[in-house]
Order: C-alpha cells, then sequence, then structure tokens
C-alpha cells in the first residue's frame, strides 16, 4: 500500500494494489511517513474504503481540518468504544460522531450543554452504551482538562445505538420501521386524530417509538419496575394510560414481547405530551 496524505500519526490515506483509495487507521502508521512511501500492513487496525461521493469528501476534509490532537484523542476514544460494545463503526458513524465530539468540545469550552430530551430514557433502557458514553466522555475530559456534563452523554450513547441498530440486518429495520407505523397508527386510532408531525412533541414520541421498536425486535426488556410511578401515572392519564395498553396487547400479540412497567409509564408520558400539545 502506498501513501497519498498523512493526516497525523495514526491515520493516512493510501493506494491498494487494486488502485483503490481507503483511509487506514493504526497507531504509529503515519510517524514519519510522507507521500509515496509503503506502509506497515501490520500496524493497520482499520481501514475505510473511500468511494468516490460525499462522505468520502466529508472524511478527507474533516481529519484535514481537525486538529492534531482532537483526532488522535477522538480516534483512540472511540476505538476503546468499539471494543466495550463489541461491534465495528461504519465509516458514516465514524463521520458523525467525530465531527459530534469535535463541536461538543467548542461547547464545552464556551460553558454551553444542549440538554437532550431522551436524556433520561437513554440512561434507563441503554445502560450499557450509556456507560462506555460516561467512559468516552472521561477520557476526553482527562485529555483536554475539561469536565464535561453527564447530559452530553446521552447523546454519544445515541449515536451508539444507531449505530448497532445499522449493523443489524435489514429484516430487523424492516421490522422496527413496521412496528413504529403500526404504533402511530393504534395511537391515531385510539384518539382520532394524531398532533401535528412537525410538532416537537410528535418528533419525540416518534424518536422514543424508534428506540422502543428497537428493543421489542431484539427481545430486550429493561427498566427497574417502579409500580407507585406507575399507579400515578395510570390513575392521572387514564386516557393516555389506555391506548398505551393497546399497544402493549399489539407487541405481546405480535412479537411476544412484555412490555415492563417502565415501558408503559414513559410510552404513556409521550402520549399525554401530545395530546396536551393538541
Amino acid at each position: 500500500m502506498i501513501i497519498e496524505k498523512v493526516y497525523n500519526n495514526n491515520v493516512i490515506q493510501v493506494k491498494d494494489d487494486k488502485d483503490q483509495e481507503l483511509i487506514v487507521m493504526g497507531r504509529g502508521l503515519g510517524f514519519q511517513k510522507k507521500m509515496g512511501d509503503e506502509i506497515d500492513q501490520s500496524k493497520i487496525e482499520k481501514v475505510f474504503a473511500l468511494q468516490k461521493g460525499k462522505l468520502s469528501s466529508d472524511l478527507e476534509d474533516l481529519y484535514e481540518q481537525l486538529p492534531h490532537d482532537e483526532l488522535t484523542s477522538f480516534l483512540q476514544a472511540i476505538d476503546c468504544s468499539e471494543k466495550a460494545l463489541g461491534v465495528t463503526f461504519n465509516s458514516n458513524l465514524h463521520l458523525s460522531l467525530t465531527d459530534h465530539l469535535h463541536f461538543m468540545l467548542a461547547r464545552v469550552k464556551q460553558g454551553i450543554t444542549i440538554s437532550n430530551p431522551l436524556a433520561w430514557e437513554v440512561r434507563k433502557f441503554y445502560p450499557k452504551e450509556y456507560k462506555v458514553a460516561q467512559e468516552l466522555l472521561g477520557r476526553l475530559g482527562d485529555d483536554f482538562g475539561l469536565s464535561i456534563d453527564d447530559d452530553e452523554a446521552s447523546s454519544i450513547a445515541l449515536h451508539f445505538i444507531n449505530a448497532q441498530s445499522e449493523n443489524g440486518d435489514i429484516n430487523q429495520s424492516r421490522q422496527t420501521t413496521r412496528l413504529v407505523i403500526d404504533i402511530l397508527e393504534i395511537v391515531r386510532l385510539h384518539f382520532g386524530k394524531m398532533v401535528a408531525e412537525d410538532s416537537i412533541s410528535y418528533n419525540r414520541f416518534v424518536t422514543h417509538l424508534q428506540y422502543f421498536a428497537q428493543r421489542v425486535v431484539n427481545g430486550l426488556v429493561q427498566g427497574s419496575n417502579d409500580p407507585f410511578l406507575y399507579e400515578q401515572i395510570k390513575q392521572n392519564y387514564p386516557v393516555s394510560f389506555s391506548c398505551t395498553q393497546k399497544i402493549a396487547h399489539y407487541v405481546k400479540d405480535n412479537y411476544e414481547f412484555e412490555m415492563s412497567i417502565d415501558e408503559k409509564v414513559y410510552l404513556t408520558i409521550h402520549i399525554q405530551r401530545m395530546q396536551d400539545a393538541r
């Protein structure tokens, strides 16, 4: 493999013996190397094929523009996250996550924190991804001498959740999409109409459903099952709770999935928020 471009000591662009352009990563791959040099292929840890197009151009631009210390830190942190989760992120995830981390650091340095409306649900239903996200942020905090708010971990965890979903087969994607559509139809029939699709409450509900559908399809039942909160929600929002019960019966009959108390609580809250917004 011949080097075409050196981004930093660990990331370079090469051309293989089939004349295909690749971005390859590995500790020390680019150290004291220049264009035209051969690389030590035993050091390669990750390879991205550069198909001509927007993603290829965006990757190149990102790696060229990021400060050396950021790129090195991000790639090491992402690599640790992959190992902790037992997955391999594709080039699209690398691009979106690296870009997210760059702007997150800029915000943190300015004292700006963006609240994630799904923060509680991410912590509750995806504890592994949330923990890995916290560990990633801990590494970045140490590398750059920053104190990064835990709220940021939820947004990072969502990247991990999406990456694992994308690594699944196409049949699973179809199942989750079908389930989201069916649940939305149950809600429409229950209330006679749906809140405007461009509203914040509707979009939050659909986002919640997407991750809920992933859990259903994967048979992942999670939550601490707080009976007190469950009874409060049941009493305070009887119409929305009745809608949730219909959804629970549907997923049990069609997916053999028994919704947890926590799943019912937060589904009811989202449904109620939509009704309040009407």
